[in-house]
């Protein structure tokens, strides 16, 4: 069973079959299992089977159907985490880690129409700057790489591994940089993933973060996807309390506050 590559609805990165392929690359067994009220993207890694931001329920389903379909996914011989795109309680359902929350952006034809004022002045700025953040190949990848990875131990923040990031299939990655005198000085990789696409990394110099490039770059970015057919970009967590500046420009996009459920251990 495949994902829905051309849903209607948001599409989590985690119930993708992008996802899928780059799992099971690094030696997870992937499932997909037909809930007959949805499906769900089941990865498997020794006697533990994980559903991230699934199932993916068919429209309509109500929340005993849902709860019935869960405890289902845990009937086989090891244990079922599973961390809903919703919360969903009752009997069996055990929860174990607090919901995370995701700033989920909307791509239509206007995407100032719903920028914060100030987000929009930053982006405006650096457009009349004549910033020339441009798309790129995979070439900058290992760049960025790199770049993010130094960033991350300095900031103490989570993301993917890199072997994940290279087990990604070529043609879901769009990779977008500005250089200064042939330098990179800012770059994002997006992962599409169907209508929907996801913020994967973004790294940016000092001198990046002082000429406001990040604002413009995403715009583009976004743009792009949109041009493409993505109506939905994942721009990740939101934790207002640890990372309150990343927080407000995320959100200053006008990306929608998403309220995830919590992680699940299911009984069967």
């Amino acid at each position: 069973m495949e994902d829905c590559g051309e849903c209607d609805t948001f599409l989590p990165l985690q119930q993708s079959a992008v996802y899928a392929a780059a799992v099971a690359s690094l030696g997870a067994r992937v499932r997909w299992l037909d809930l007959g009220c949805g499906q769900a993207l089941a990865v498997e890694r020794g006697r533990r089977r994980m559903v991230l931001r699934g199932p993916v329920w068919a429209l309509g389903t109500d929340d005993i159907t849902r709860k019935q379909a869960l405890r289902k996914v845990a009937r086989w011989p090891g244990l079922t985490l599973v961390t809903p795109e919703e919360a969903i309680r009752g009997r069996g359902l055990i929860p174990l880690v607090t919901p995370m929350h995701h700033a989920v952006w909307a791509l239509g034809p206007d995407l100032r129409a719903g920028m914060a004022r100030n987000w929009r002045n930053h982006l405006s700025k650096a457009e009349r700057a004549g910033l020339d953040v441009v798309p790129d190949t995979r070439r900058t990848l290992d760049q960025l790489i790199k770049a993010e990875a130094r960033q991350r131990a300095q900031r103490s923040y989570q993301s993917f591994p890199e072997r994940f990031t290279r087990a990604l299939p070529d043609d879901c990655l769009r990779l977008w940089e500005w250089r200064q005198g042939g330098r990179l000085q800012a770059a994002m990789a997006f992962i599409r993933h169907g209508t929907s696409a996801s913020y994967h990394l973004a790294w940016g110099s000092d001198f990046a973060r002082a000429a406001g490039v990040h604002a413009l770059m995403l715009t583009r970015a976004a743009e792009a996807l949109a041009t493409e057919g993505v109506r939905w970009l994942d721009l990740g967590t939101i934790d207002s309390e640890q990372a309150p500046g990343l927080a407000a420009f995320k959100l200053g996009t006008g990306a929608a506050l998403r309220a995830l459920g919590p992680t699940l251990l299911v009984l069967p």
